[in-house]
């Protein structure tokens, strides 16, 4: 989940031992700013906890951005509650999300 400036949202899937690439995601995004918004505001927008939120079942269809290295790939990801997870064919949650494949991540720092 990250937060636009003007308060809207989309969800940026990216595998374990990656993080976001915010210059990557902005310039995908077309947009100067993006953050993870505070705990309380992205219950609000997604209807999940933090650490538990997906595209699947939020309250809100924010636009979905995935990382080119999931495609193809079966993935595991929040199921919406803490201690659970959802597994799912990477490429059949993009194509039912209408997600934007795209470079947006990159190695988590050591």
């Amino acid at each position: 989940m990250v937060k636009r400036s003007d308060n809207t949202y989309l969800f940026a899937l990216i595998p374990g031992g990656r993080s976001i690439s915010w210059p990557k995601l902005r310039a995908l995004v077309g947009v100067n700013k993006l953050r993870l918004p505070e705990p309380e505001l992205a219950l609000a927008a997604t209807g999940y906890e933090r650490g538990t939120i997906v595209p699947v079942g939020s309250t809100t269809d924010w636009p979905t951005y995935a990382d080119e290295s999931i495609v193809g790939e079966r993935i595991a990801m929040g199921a919406g509650a803490h201690g659970y997870s959802l597994f799912v064919d990477a490429d059949a949650l993009i194509a039912a999300y209408g997600a934007t494949v795209a470079d947006i991540s990159v190695p988590e720092a050591l």
